[in-house]
């Protein structure tokens, strides 16, 4: 399979078009345009009955201690860990693009609806939903897509894997709730194929991209 997208290269930075959040140099970030990108995938084995798409960060703190602080940096050799930012699942075997803005055309506080989503597809809540738990005007459940907003202050530029997996089921069975880690395991056993797409970004004005 391929995945590519007429927003970006693989490797190159995502535009802040497709951001949570953009740089501001009075305030080190205000929030962008959110819009989820376009996404288009061929090569798609013949008994696909239908398709999941995850997009996560490998690259986030697994501590919280330094991030956004001023005169502090979250340091290169931290330890990271996964942030999912999107999940979305059983989306028709026939389908081979998503358009831009499709799923996601704004921060929507307190988080976009689900888990019904556009293709009769299931869309899954994201981890801005445990990020903004102790937040009282953005708590909520973030379903669907939301895009990068990592630390302003962190050492090391962020990665966006956008996968695509052909699967040999028309529905998925996720038992658990809709997030990242429990999709990731029902598609265990049923994967016929898969494509990913990476894109880097990062609030930090020190590291250019």
């Amino acid at each position: 399979m391929k995945l590519i997208s007429s927003n970006f290269k693989d490797g190159q930075r995502i535009p802040d078009d497709f951001a949570f959040c953009i740089p501001d140099p009075a305030h080190h970030v205000c929030l962008g345009k959110n819009l989820n990108p376009q996404l288009q995938w061929s090569d798609v084995p013949a008994a696909t009955k239908s398709f999941a798409l995850i997009c996560h960060d490998p690259d986030v703190p697994s501590r919280g201690d330094d991030v956004n602080q001023e005169d502090r940096s979250v340091p290169a050799s931290l330890p990271r860990v996964d942030f999912f930012h999107w999940v979305l699942l059983d989306l028709p075997a026939g389908l081979r693009e998503i358009k831009q803005g499709e799923f996601s055309r704004e921060v929507t506080p307190r988080g976009k609806p689900g888990p019904a989503a556009a293709h009769g597809a299931r869309q899954g809540i994201n981890d801005y939903t445990g990020w903004f738990a102790g937040d009282n005007d953005m708590r909520g459940d973030y379903f669907g897509f939301d895009g990068p907003c990592p630390p302003w202050n962190d050492e090391i530029v962020h990665r966006y894997v956008f996968t695509i997996f052909a699967l040999d089921v028309t529905e998925l069975k996720v038992e658990a709730k809709l997030t990242g880690q429990p999709v990731r395991e029902a598609m265990q056993g049923h994967i016929l194929a898969q494509a990913s797409l990476t894109g880097i970004y990062s609030l930090n004005p020190s590291l250019k991209l």
